[in-house]
Order: C-alpha cells, then sequence, then structure tokens
C-alpha cells in the first residue's frame, strides 16, 4: 500500500519559502546513470527531497560510494505527496517552485477517509465533508500553476476488496468523482485517478467503480501506484483497462519496478519493502505508447512502505533500501 511521508514537505517549505525570488538549483545528473535527456520531463525535482538529503549526509561522512549511488534518486523529478495539516500551502509551495523553474509539479493527494483501511498508512480526512475541504485547499492552492494530479492510491481497488461497502463505498466513489470535478476547475491540472495494479484485481471488476468514481471526467488514470509490477505487465494492464473506459490515457509508476515482484515469501507482504528490488525506467514522457503517457516515480524510491521487511514507519527514509533499489538499477 502507499506510504506516505508523515511530514512530506516541512523542511522544503522552509527551503522555498527561504529562496521565494529564487528559483530553486536543480541537482547535477549523474554521469554513470541512465535518464532522460534535459527538458524531457517537464516535472520539477525538489532540492531538499529526502533523498537529496541523504545524498548530502554519505557526502559529509566521505561515503562517496553511496552518494553516487543515491544520486540516481535524487535528481530524478518524483511525486511530491501532499499532507493532511496544511493542504493549501504546500500545494502552494510545491507549484510556485516548480514554475519558477520552468516545469510542472507532480502530486499526489492521498487523504481518503479511512486511507489504507487502517494498515501501515492508516490516516485520511475525519469525514467526506473534511475531504471536499482538504481537495478544495489544494486546488486553490495549485491555482493556475501547472500541475499532474494523481489522485488516492488504493481508494476504488479498497472499496473492491470490501474495505468500504454500501454506503460507505457509495459515498468513497462520490468523494473521489468530487475530487476530480473540483481539480479539473484548475485551468492547468491533469488528474489521473489510481487503478491499482496488474497482481491486484482484473480490469473487467474495476471499470465500472473507477466510473463511477469520475474517470471519464479526469484525464486518464495510474497504475502501480507503490508497487513492483513491471513495466510491460503494468502496460497491458493498463491497455485492457483503457479499453474498457472510453480509450483513456494512463501513467505506470516505475519508481520500484526494474526487477518486477518479489514472488517469494508470504505474498501478503510481497509489496512491503521487499528484497532485491531495483529502480525502474527514470521518469520519461518518451513511452512509444500513444496510450501510455509517461513513466513516473510516483512512489518515492527509498521511503517505506512501513514497519514491515526490515523498514521504519511508512514514508520514512529506508537508507539501506534505498541503496538496494539504486545498486540493483539497470
Amino acid at each position: 500500500m502507499p506510504a506516505r511521508p508523515p511530514a512530506p514537505l516541512a523542511a522544503a517549505l522552509a527551503l522555498l519559502a527561504a529562496t521565494a525570488c529564487a528559483a530553486p538549483t536543480p541537482a547535477p545528473a549523474p554521469a554513470p546513470a541512465p535518464g532522460p535527456a534535459a527538458g524531457e520531463v517537464p516535472y520539477w525535482v525538489n532540492p531538499d527531497s529526502r533523498a537529496a538529503r541523504a545524498v548530502a549526509a554519505h557526502r559529509a561522512a566521505g561515503r562517496s560510494a553511496e552518494a553516487a549511488l543515491l544520486i540516481r534518486i535524487s535528481t530524478r523529478p518524483v511525486a511530491e505527496w501532499i499532507g493532511s495539516d496544511r493542504p493549501e500551502a504546500e500545494a502552494r509551495a510545491v507549484t510556485e517552485a516548480a514554475t519558477k523553474a520552468g516545469l510542472a509539479a507532480l502530486l499526489v493527494l492521498y487523504a481518503i477517509p479511512n486511507r489504507d483501511c487502517g494498515q501501515h498508512s492508516a490516516g485520511g480526512a475525519r469525514d467526506g465533508t473534511a475531504y471536499r475541504a482538504w481537495v478544495d485547499a489544494v486546488a486553490r492552492g495549485i491555482g493556475g500553476r501547472r500541475a499532474t494530479v494523481v489522485l488516492e492510491p488504493d481508494a476504488v481497488m479498497h472499496a473492491l476488496d470490501g474495505c468500504a461497502a454500501g454506503q460507505r463505498r457509495d459515498e468513497r466513489y462520490a468523494l473521489l468523482k468530487a475530487a476530480v470535478d473540483r481539480l479539473k476547475r484548475q485551468p492547468q491540472v491533469t488528474v489521473h485517478l489510481d487503478a491499482g495494479n496488474a497482481g491486484w484485481a482484473a480490469p473487467e471488476r474495476l471499470a465500472a467503480p473507477l466510473r463511477q468514481a469520475g474517470v471519464t471526467a479526469a484525464d486518464g488514470f495510474a497504475v502501480n501506484v507503490s508497487n513492483f509490477r513491471t513495466t510491460e505487465e503494468s502496460v497491458a494492464y493498463g491497455r485492457r483497462l483503457s479499453a474498457l473506459v472510453g480509450g483513456k490515457p494512463f501513467v505506470v509508476d516505475t519508481s520500484r519496478n526494474g526487477n518486477g515482484p518479489h514472488l517469494a515469501g508470504d505474498p501478503a507482504e510481497s509489496w512491503c519493502n521487499p528484497p532485491g528490488r531495483a529502480l525502474g525506467t527514470p521518469p520519461t514522457l518518451r513511452t512509444g505508447d500513444p496510450l501510455v503517457r509517461a513513466y513516473l516515480w510516483i512512489k518515492r524510491p527509498g521511503e517505506s512502505d512501513g514497519e514491515c521487511g526490515g523498514g521504519p514507519k511508512a514514508g520514512e527514509w529506508f537508507d539501506a533500501y534505498a541503496l538496494e533499489l539504486a545498486r540493483n538499477a539497470r
């Protein structure tokens, strides 16, 4: 399940406030690491991300090899997960920084009531009224600036699994649809509703719930968020689902799918800091498939999925895991 940072942008907000009159300085690209050409991916790179801070810490300690590995993460655009407490301020800070750099912001909204069904990333808005107000605050923060929003990882899938049943399920779909409609009132926002991953549910089972949750009004959907399914699997899954929801395009989270899913051990824990995984295709708009709008790093590589697989709390930096992801990247 997605792991949202417990205080996702506090340090970044402080940095941005201190540099309000200057565009953020992008980190240098790692010479040996494969990736997109300059200007190919129009998303902002947070210069004070956890990965960037980890690179600085390793350098300060003289661990140049570790720093070089983590540059593979710190120089890539990854999504900013908007927190519950200051949604308008966070959305404004990120989108203003991106605009000053001539880029768009990549955001994740993850605050649906009863988020993650009370598991590792439990939380979210207290009720539907609070959630609508939270989404409205995010939209106000974005304003007229460019942003791509991935909306509510797992929300539809958990409803299918019975986490939200009956009236609660219908309310969840209504909240998602209202969120799509509110965000689309912003002139330069694209919205992709989360649609699970290739190992969770068949597209035929998901199509009707996605329509009920507003995918028709959205720009598309997102697959493989915070998961490890291969790009090939994910694209095939997305194409099947697209055919069932009016030909909608989609984005694929490739942040940690370089070695595909972990198939050994307890299947119920295969998503949570599994060993032997690798960074996937770096973020790019050049997918070679008109239905696939982008390969993106929506999950922030190096941040824990939860207190499993040796990791800290969900969203906290897991340095050993980040190094393994980078070391295993092809």
